[in-house]
């Protein structure tokens, strides 16, 4: 309500341009702040879920012996967006998980690995989390981990 009484002083005073440019620049605002972001992405010994995240604490890197879970935390995701997570191995996609968007503005968290531990251990190399969300059949965000070794 305020907002329209605003608009329609600046467009006594200064002429109906000036308040549809004030009209646009608000929408612009409101769009920019809802940008589809990776809030947090990792990889961990055990499932995580929203309020751990939250604490912004660091997480235990998993070993061989323990369970392996990668995550991703993704803020403002549109309806029909795919989220998928990969948990990767050298570069290749060991398990991944994916999330198809049923409600614009969402917040998704989405977890691939094992809450168990593989026979004989996880195997050596480098372990990364990699998160892609598509809209429309493009990639609009894509954000890996650094390379973590299963110690």
């Amino acid at each position: 309500m305020l907002t329209r009484v605003l608009l329609t002083v600046l467009a006594l005073a200064f002429g109906s341009s000036l308040a549809v440019a004030a009209d646009e620049t608000e929408d612009s605002a409101a769009l920019a702040e809802a940008k589809t972001t990776v809030v947090s992405i990792g990889i961990t010994d055990h499932k995580v879920d929203e309020k751990e995240l939250m604490k912004r604490m660091l997480l235990p890197t998993p070993r061989f012996n323990s369970p392996g879970v990668a995550y991703g935390w993704v803020a403002h995701a549109k309806k029909g967006d795919r989220v998928e997570l990969h948990l990767t191995l050298d570069g290749e996609s060991l398990m991944h998980n994916v999330n198809e968007v049923t409600e614009d503005d969402t917040d998704v968290l989405i977890q691939a690995g094992k809450t168990g531990v593989p026979a004989g251990g996880w195997p050596k190399g480098q372990y990364t989390a990699k998160v892609t969300i598509t809209r429309d059949g493009e990639t609009v965000v894509e954000q890996e981990t650094d390379p973590v070794p299963f110690k």
